[in-house]
């Protein structure tokens, strides 16, 4: 039997996918999308696939992929779809198939307890409360039952925001194989387990540390690989320019002075001067981030002088702090880590405070909660996307719901370098036409009118009352959103379930089992979120998702393509407004019998020439502008689930 009338059978009706999976039904966008990857990696291509919801595009690369036998890395946009994939889809297409797979997951470092640093911090003793040291206590005990490490796997409430940097090792502090703990760690066995599997789950952000970590000279972490499909590559763009870029965070600041303190305790007790210049560090670090104030996000050059000259002082407290390692980190592993990282540190600081003009990269700082992280981002990672992607693998598959804009691929493509690859699109297989609407309320005011969110929550209630809740309200900022829930709050509405008052999966779980319930949540909610039957009915969605226009990071890219003759707003902000909507719009509909509507407050679809690139790159909604067929379709909709 050819490989082909193979694929074709394993996605049949009668087939041994359909025996393993209760409920599978064939579709012919499934089986066009699985003949494309399959003639991808035989023929060595790189293939950029847009399968709209419901064509079931998991299984249309993993039974190719499984069935080609060639050693496979795939990538998700997040650890939730990257264990969802290990836990559940990847299992169903081996079975469906029959036949022995090695798989892996394999996640960042800091989703494993480093039983190392456990160990320190045990033996430090240093804990800023009981809760913490208890906490610590069922970390050890657990330590010594599990096989894989993995924290996502650990006691519920055993450990928290506080505890994890202390408990975890990252690329900075890790002692590699100089650890003395290191037959013991988790990370290596997982690690082990990869470079032994045929096929490897991780996430975008493991595999774009692996290519920094590479390009560096300092190792690698992932196995080589024959095929590397990129699930969710929407995500891949602004990924790959926070990892060819440079940070230096506050977290990564204290995490220094506080090994450093640790390992001087052990291994060089009579060396105060130490422990005085790790002083010093911490107490430049908490000057520059007051001196930064709170909920900032801005370029550098817009920071006042206060802040800068606090930034300075902080790079001269790191450079006596590599000079005050030096001698002492012969006199143990830990102490030398501690000199490369300080160094590491300081190069990266310099790098950042350089005077030098790039305009091809924005230099920006952010403060949240109690920290900082001082940023320098490419403004394009075309080039430096495109070169690691040659160095590794043989067939590229990148897919997603949302990559394409009016049906082109052009926006994702020029953004990663990808002039070259092959595309295809796949429209969902959903009857939107028959199970939506798309409601746009009459006279609304533009955004940018200061009454808009008033007459937006005004027009949104009546909305609620006739789906009886089962909503989701989508905003494009925190504020706006933070407005909604105390407006409702105000009229006693119950049920609401507020982004930030839970944790995003309890507020899932919670908003499946309460009927009626309506979510307020912000980017959080927008992708990756699947909720399916009557229990979301409604999706509303304040406003276009154009970027902040004072995000230091938009205002540099757009100055960059300006100095370039190219149209910034056509370009760049329209497409990738477009593709976020799209995402939240994706949550409406996730199954065949689904039923809702789509509310946009924004008017601006309507009444702006680039109005219609967004309505063209929405499934087929009819549109309505009044509040009765709204009525009328949640009336008929309760009727007949009645």
């Amino acid at each position: 039997m050819t490989a082909s009338a193979v694929l074709e059978g394993a996605l049949a009706a009668d087939g041994p996918l359909a025996a393993v999976l209760p409920g599978y039904a064939p579709r012919p966008e499934q089986l066009t999308m699985a003949r494309a990857v399959a003639d991808a990696i035989e023929q060595e291509k790189t293939l950029v696939v847009e399968a709209g919801t419901g064509t079931g595009k998991t299984l249309a690369y993993l039974i190719p992929a499984l069935q080609s036998g060639r050693r496979v890395i795939i990538s998700t946009g997040t650890r939730t779809l990257q264990d969802q994939l290990f836990h559940r889809d990847l299992p169903v297409a081996c079975a469906a198939l029959d036949r022995p797979v090695r798989t892996a997951l394999l996640k960042g470092r800091g989703n494993y307890l480093c039983p190392y640093r456990m160990e320190r911090t045990l033996e430090a003793g240093r804990l800023e409360s009981r809760e913490m040291a208890d906490q610590l206590q069922r970390l050890r005990a657990w330590a010594g039952t599990t096989r894989r490490g993995d924290l996502a796997e650990a006691p519920l409430g055993a450990i928290d925001g506080r505890l994890l940097p202390r408990v975890t090792s990252t690329a900075d502090n890790c002692l590699g194989q100089n650890c003395p703990l290191y037959a013991d760690c988790f990370l290596m066995e997982a690690r082990r387990e990869a470079q032994e599997a045929d096929v490897v789950v991780i996430n975008h952000h493991l595999l774009m540390a692996d290519w920094a970590l590479r390009e560096g000279g300092f190792g690698e972490v992932l196995p080589a690989a024959d095929v590397t499909i990129l699930d969710e590559a929407h995500q891949l763009p602004e990924t790959a320019a926070r990892f060819f870029g440079v940070t230096v965070s506050s977290r990564q600041l204290q995490d220094l002075v506080r090994d450093t303190r640790l390992e001087q305790q052990r291994e060089a007790a009579d060396s105060g001067a130490l422990s005085e210049q790790a002083g010093v560090v911490e107490r430049c670090t908490a000057e520059l981030r007051l001196a930064l104030g709170d909920s900032l996000r801005v370029a550098w050059v817009e920071v006042g002088p206060q802040a800068a000259q606090a930034a300075r002082e902080l790079a001269e407290a790191v450079d006596h702090l590599v000079e005050v390692l030096a001698p002492q980190a012969v006199r143990g592993r830990g102490l030398e880590n501690c000199h490369r990282r300080s160094d590491e540190l300081r190069t990266a600081l310099r790098t950042f405070l350089s005077d030098d003009a790039d305009s091809s990269r924005v230099g920006w700082v952010e403060t949240r909660g109690q920290g900082f992280a001082l940023r320098l981002t490419p403004l394009d990672v075309a080039e430096h996307f495109e070169a690691s992607r040659q160095r590794h693998g043989r067939a590229w598959i990148m897919t997603s719901a949302t990559l394409a804009v009016d049906g082109r691929f052009d926006h994702f493509q020029r953004r990663l370098g990808l002039d070259s690859a092959e595309t295809l699109r796949l429209d969902s297989p959903f009857d939107y036409a028959s199970n939506t609407l798309l409601y746009v309320p009459d006279a609304l005011p533009e955004p940018k009118d200061p009454g808009f969110n008033e007459a937006y929550l005004n027009a949104m209630e009546p909305v609620l009352k006739a789906s009886g809740g089962r909503a989701f309200l989508l905003f494009t900022s925190h504020r706006a959103l933070r407005q909604a829930a105390d407006w409702l709050r105000a009229r006693d509405w119950s049920g609401l379930l507020v982004q930030g008052e839970a944790a995003p999966k309890q507020l899932l779980e919670r908003f499946r089992e309460t009927p009626g319930a309506v979510l307020l949540g912000t980017q959080s909610f927008w992708e990756g979120v699947d909720v399916r039957g009557p229990a979301l009915s409604c999706v509303m969605i304040d406003r276009l998702p154009f970027a902040s226009p004072g995000d230091p990071v938009l205002q540099a890219r757009v100055a960059w393509l300006r100095e370039q003759g190219r149209n910034p707003f056509g370009e760049y902000q329209v497409p990738e407004a477009v593709i976020g909507l799209r995402q939240g719009v994706g949550r409406l509909i996730r199954d065949v019998s689904d039923r809702g509507v789509l509310v946009l407050g924004d008017t601006r679809i309507l009444g702006k020439s680039y109005g219609r690139l967004f309505r063209k790159s929405l499934p087929p909604m009819p549109l309505v502008r009044d509040l009765g067929p709204v009525e009328a379709f949640f009336a008929d909709q309760s009727s007949t689930s009645s």
